[in-house]
């Protein structure tokens, strides 16, 4: 039976998510809903013509008005939000009430965990709720999930993951693949991770460490972040001693950043400017986006997963560039499509009802095979 899915969001992430469930996800209708209807309406004229179809509609839709939402909802199967993190536990009740399954590319811990709040309520309309889809969180735990179940007696679990200009400049070596407000979540706060087998909080910026890719990449940096684990700590506490997640940058970007960050124009609380009450991070937003907009959409995407055992370990390794046929993005790529890979899950049952964690739902060898389809190839290795 074809599914009518919905993609809250006509910007990079929701586009190719479109792309993705009208190619690959037996669509009787693929609706790109935005505020902005000339943005929906281009996209969908874009995603069309990719794909030789009239499967794309544009909708005039805004997340901050659920009631113009609910009849598109009413209307679907499955929705993906590509929308700021700060919507989904809004959006996800209002999918329950309208009785359609719901995705999301998430980002927020605390927020999903208000979203499982649901889980009772998600399971009684007999529908599934799915945050944390996108690259990281979402794909990278799915990885790590796999790699868990496939070694003897797993001890940690390690990813390292970041998108990058494939030409960095000044000033940070960097360069804006999706909404600057999920980087600054990410950059700001606590890192839930897994040490000594519990649950702990780790200041975001901190653990440094270098690590090496095949050319043309290099030498990069890693360091804490916080999201990007999810729920997994809590999933495999018990089971492994360890388990974190780390940003992937060009060597000099954190220095850089943890300056900004340490002068505190990354905070959240107000302060007082020429008897003007503002925020430092909104500052930094409208300040640095531009700054951070390339003309260049040539990027790249790196990701590691590394499991170890006592003896020994899996690295699971995918390193994935911008597709000059479609135009999308390495980062548009893996977290646009690895979120529709788990909605198109949804549309054909193959996840339970109720507000689920991923990693433990998710097959990952069909997952794997999945990214395979769409040319995201993980390179699998053993020690």
């Amino acid at each position: 039976m074809a599914t009518r899915y919905l993609v809250l969001g006509a910007g990079k992430q929701g586009l190719a998510a479109g792309y993705d469930f009208a190619r690959f996800g037996d669509a009787e209708t693929v609706t790109i809903a935005d505020a902005n209807l000339r943005a929906a309406e281009t996209g969908a004229h874009r995603l069309n013509t990719l794909l030789n179809t009239s499967t794309v509609k544009p909708e005039n839709a805004d997340v901050t008005n659920l009631n113009n939402l609910r009849k598109l909802m009413r209307q679907s199967d499955v929705c993906l939000s590509a929308v700021p993190y700060y919507f989904n536990f809004d959006l996800s009740g209002l999918a329950i009430e309208s009785q359609c399954h719901f995705c999301d590319l998430g980002g927020n811990t605390g927020i999903v965990w208000k979203q499982h709040g649901l889980n009772d309520a998600a399971k009684r309309a007999g529908l599934t709720i799915a945050p944390d889809c996108g690259l990281a969180p979402g794909m990278a735990n799915i990885l790590a999930a796999y790699g868990i179940r496939n070694i003897n007696k797993p001890q940690g679990a390690y990813i390292r993951v970041g998108g990058l200009p494939q030409n960095p400049r000044p000033p940070l070596g960097y360069s804006l693949f999706f909404n600057i407000e999920g980087l600054t979540n990410e950059y700001f706060g606590k890192a839930q991770v897994l040490r000594g087998g519990e649950v702990t909080e780790v200041d975001t910026f901190t653990e440094l460490e270098e690590m090496d890719f095949p050319a043309p990449i290099g030498r990069c940096e890693a360091f804490m972040t916080a999201g990007g684990t999810s729920t997994c700590p809590w999933t495999f506490a018990g089971q492994l001693q360890e388990y974190d997640e780390k940003t992937i940058r060009y060597p000099g970007h954190y220095e850089k950043m943890k300056t900004i960050h340490d002068l505190g124009l990354l905070d959240l609380k107000p302060v007082s400017v020429k008897e003007q009450s503002v925020v430092p991070r909104d500052v930094f937003h409208a300040v640095v986006t531009p700054l951070l907009k390339s003309e260049d959409p040539r990027d790249v995407v790196l990701l590691r997963v590394i499991i170890t055992e006592e003896d020994g370990k899996i690295t699971m390794d995918l390193i994935d560039y911008y597709d000059e046929t479609t135009g999308f993005s390495a980062m548009q790529r893996t977290t646009g499509f690895g979120a529709a890979m788990v909605g198109i899950m949804i549309s054909k049952g193959e996840l339970p009802t109720g507000t689920v964690r991923i990693e433990e739902v998710v097959d990952g060898k069909k997952y794997l095979d999945e990214m395979t389809r769409r040319n995201l190839t993980v390179k699998i290795s053993e020690s």
